[in-house]
């Protein structure tokens, strides 16, 4: 399921990821049936309010079903428009690794 969102993108052309790294529960990798909870401009402008309680309730309306643990440790990594990467879980603490912009191939 991919519901619409818009991405929060920075004037010098930084994308916005939300991620957990705070053990306990991923936010995106135990919920990446919704690919908005890494991207969400409005996700992410709660976030750099630090308005918890408002990046709940943008959570449950967009993506109902969504387990919204680790939003307590929500951070944004900055990373260059069009770069590949994926976000790994262990234990509920996420990390992002940097893939890069170049095309790959995938079996």
């Amino acid at each position: 399921m991919n519901n619409k969102y818009e991405k929060y993108i920075r004037e010098d052309g930084k994308v916005a990821v939300l991620y957990s790294p705070g053990f306990g529960a991923g936010w995106y990798s135990w919920n990446t049936q919704y690919e908005g909870l890494a991207f969400d401009a409005d996700l992410v402008r709660a976030v750099l309010a630090d308005d918890l309680d408002e990046v709940v309730r943008i959570a449950k309306d967009r993506y109902p079903g969504a387990y919204l643990g680790g939003a307590e440790d929500l951070q944004i990594a900055w990373m260059n428009n069009g770069d590949c990467f994926e976000i790994d879980e262990y234990d509920g603490n996420e990390s992002i690794h940097v893939i890069g912009s170049r095309s790959y191939l995938i079996a």
